[in-house]
């Protein structure tokens, strides 16, 4: 398929340069507590970019299977790996298939926003918020989740890069970019360094705080780190983004410190352009990244943490249905989510399928979304999270809250 310099090619290039900062893998947040909470370790995997559903999980056979091959001659998927009698999973998610027939992976269909929008930027907003349509909120959702179960912080939230609006306003945050990052500080800092820096940082301004915040963090996690970490039962992370912050996170897991929530970025999923192309294509290049680096995170832990480990992945839309004229799909509006741990009722498709005949289709053009992804949340919350508070941290949302059975 040779490619052309039309004014359409170049208008999505200047879309794609707009959030070129997405692509890649970024560890945003962590978030300790006391070991006596009972929650689990919830991370957070945001697809930035907006991932095409409907080649992550397809319609195996019937009129839907007919009506996405219609649709998408150059990007249909085939070789699918069955998932049950209507949905079939890419291929290039072989490794995280395997967790969805052993139970520990469910899947979401027809997720989404119940808010029609097709920019990037406020469907991630919306959504990282929990106030779909309203951007007024000054509170992530994470936030106030942690601000109503009442964490007690042991180490506040760990930042590598910029806060996500997940996570806004929840000020306690101290930088990293590795777990070693607190072993080789702190093994640099003598008593007589630390007790100076101790009376710099006394005070009740924030920068004070935060500085205390530092050197308590330096103390609880620096005797705890190992110098080569060695990840369990074989698992082998790729030396990619994604591989290493989910490796990171896997480590300050086993440090038993009490960490609660991780946020990880992971971008790139604009596929407005040969989207499948190549040697397994662009989706297929990023799904493998996705799988490989979530079925090592999970074999790493499996060795008595992932009963009290929840993982989530969302993005922020879907793609249209048909494909466009570059061989790639526009924003759509329904999506998928996966849930992994071992609590999660899985080897499951769940949500109601809309169907892809046109007058089934969203605006005659997009998956339709028949779950709000505060549902999903919002039942990890009150059976993983330690939350039965949804109205706080979902405003508006608790009566329309009823569980999927996701989760045990």
């Amino acid at each position: 398929m040779p490619k052309s310099n039309n004014p359409r090619r170049q208008f999505l290039q200047g879309c794609s340069y707009a959030i070129a900062s997405m692509a890649g893998a970024r560890l945003t947040n962590l978030s300790f507590a006391q070991e006596d909470n009972p929650s689990d370790t919830l991370v957070v995997v945001f697809l930035r970019g907006g991932w095409d559903a409907l080649n992550v999980v397809p319609p195996l056979q019937g009129d839907d299977r007919g009506f996405y091959e219609k649709a998408r001659p150059n990007l249909r998927i085939t070789d699918l790996l069955p998932l049950n009698d209507q949905f079939g999973l890419h291929p290039a998610l072989a490794p995280l298939h395997d967790l969805y027939q052993s139970g520990k992976m469910g899947i979401v269909h027809a997720v989404g926003l119940d808010h029609d929008t097709r920019s990037h930027f406020d469907a991630q907003e919306f959504i990282e918020l929990g106030t779909p349509g309203s951007k007024s909120t000054t509170s992530g959702w994470i936030t106030r989740h942690l601000q109503e179960t009442g964490v007690s912080s042991i180490l506040p939230v760990v930042s590598t890069s910029g806060q996500p609006t997940s996570l806004l306003n929840f000020v306690p945050t101290v930088s990293v970019n590795s777990p070693s990052d607190f072993s080789q500080w702190g093994n640099d800092l003598v008593g007589s360094q630390q007790m100076a820096l101790r009376q710099m940082y006394q005070g009740s301004s924030l920068l004070h705080q935060a500085g205390a915040r530092t050197l308590d963090a330096l103390n609880i996690i620096s005797p705890l780190v190992e110098k080569e970490y060695q990840p369990s039962n074989g698992a082998t992370y790729n030396d990619d983004e994604l591989g290493r912050q989910l490796k990171t996170i896997a480590q300050m897991i086993k440090l038993d410190a009490g960490l609660r929530v991780a946020a990880v970025d992971f971008g790139g999923w604009d596929t407005h352009e040969y989207e499948t192309e190549g040697n397994g294509g662009y989706i297929g290049n990023l799904l493998n990244q996705l799988s490989a680096g979530l079925a090592n995170f999970y074999l790493d832990l499996d060795s008595g943490y992932t009963d009290r480990l929840s993982v989530v992945v969302i993005s922020e839309f879907g793609r249209r249905l048909v494909q466009n004229e570059s061989y790639g799909t526009d924003h759509g509006h329904g999506s998928v989510m996966l849930t992994l741990g071992g609590n999660v009722n899985g080897g499951q498709v769940f949500g109601a399928w809309p169907g892809l005949h046109n007058d089934q289709l969203y605006d005659h053009a997009d998956l339709a979304v028949t779950t709000d992804y505060r549902q999903v949340l919002s039942e990890l919350l009150s059976k993983r999270l330690g939350n039965s508070n949804i109205e706080n941290v979902f405003p508006g949302f608790s009566g329309k809250y009823t569980p999927l059975g996701i989760y045990r």
